[in-house]
């Protein structure tokens, strides 16, 4: 069986139902596609650090219908100078009325370990190996876990209350540069940074902006603490000229910023005028504003906590 398999990569998800759509937006970005199960499989790969719902990304090496079909595959596996541990994925889609127990996994996890030629090493291995099953197939590759990297970005020197979560800051970051590479982006309503922190820490090139130059020092000094480097600029949106792939803007609405319809409407025809790609983050219903400005919306969620909810449009 060729080594060269279809899906490249698998990625398993952990979010809550009020995290659900955001999470399903972000796949979307990412992929082209999203999945209703918490195992989504794709050819493009991500690294697993960038999603505050990822959980892993397996690299298939091998796939078969059965975990003796990996067993013949896994004795060709050669770690070389490189120590390795087995394990068998924590999210996995066993065959109808399959039920595989904890004995059960821990044997599979030690009978291909036996088989791959190198020193297994239980505890800092070099390299971690999965084994999945997955809609009736089972498959094997190299394990990446996520860092939660946005758990470190939680505490920052500068905060207000209405500023997005890093969850959601992150992820909004994601939906609007999904693929970085050649990519410039603009916050130009940045408040105190929580987007920039998110999507500097990512490698994205973002620049931020506000027009309060409290809220411009706070996300200057936001950025610098998490040792990040990031242009921010203070000055209104109507006098940004370069041109960007991608805007990302959380609507003001706070009790010293809140936009009023006039002002949302001014925000977004500026958007229109600089950036080929928006992604607006909004406690108001503004489709026929968007619409208005000149942009149609391509995609949306609604990311939910508790009662309160935040609208996320993808507008081009």
């Amino acid at each position: 069986m060729s080594n060269q398999q279809k899906p490249a990569f698998i990625y398993t998800y952990v979010c809550n139902d009020e995290e659900r759509s955001l999470c399903r937006l972000e796949m979307r970005s990412f992929f082209g596609k999203d999945d209703a199960s918490n195992i989504l499989t794709s050819s493009i790969k991500i690294d697993p650090n960038r999603s505050p719902f990822m959980k892993e990304r397996i690299e298939v090496l091998y796939e078969g219908n059965s975990v003796e079909d990996i067993l013949e595959q896994a004795a060709t596996l050669d770690m070389g100078e490189s120590t390795f541990k087995v394990q068998f994925a924590k999210i996995y889609e066993p065959a109808p009325n399959e039920k595989i127990g904890y004995q059960e996994r821990l044997k599979i996890e030690r009978d291909i370990g036996w088989k791959i030629a190198g020193e297994a090493d239980m505890k800092n291995p070099d390299q971690m190996l999965c084994i999945m099953p997955l809609k009736g197939k089972w498959y094997f590759g190299k394990l990446q876990k996520s860092e939660p990297i946005w758990l470190h970005h939680v505490k920052k020197p500068r905060e207000y209350s209405t500023a997005l979560s890093t969850r959601v800051a992150r992820a909004a970051a994601n939906i609007a540069v999904p693929h970085p590479e050649g990519i410039k982006a603009i916050d130009p309503c940045c408040g105190i940074g929580t987007v920039l922190v998110e999507a500097l820490s990512m490698g994205i090139d973002i620049v931020g902006r506000d027009i309060n130059y409290l809220v411009t020092d706070g996300s200057r000094e936001n950025i610098a603490y998490f040792g990040l480097k990031g242009e921010v600029t203070t000055g209104p949106i109507s006098e940004v000229t370069e041109n960007y792939d991608a805007a990302i803007i959380d609507m003001p609405y706070n009790l010293y910023t809140h936009a009023t319809p006039e002002d949302q409407l001014s925000i977004l025809q500026h958007a229109r005028r600089f950036a080929k790609k928006l992604v607006v983050v909004t406690i108001d219903t503004i489709d026929d504003m968007v619409e208005e400005a000149g942009f149609q919306i391509k995609d949306r969620c609604v990311a939910r906590k508790g009662v309160f909810s935040r609208q996320i449009l993808v507008c081009e």
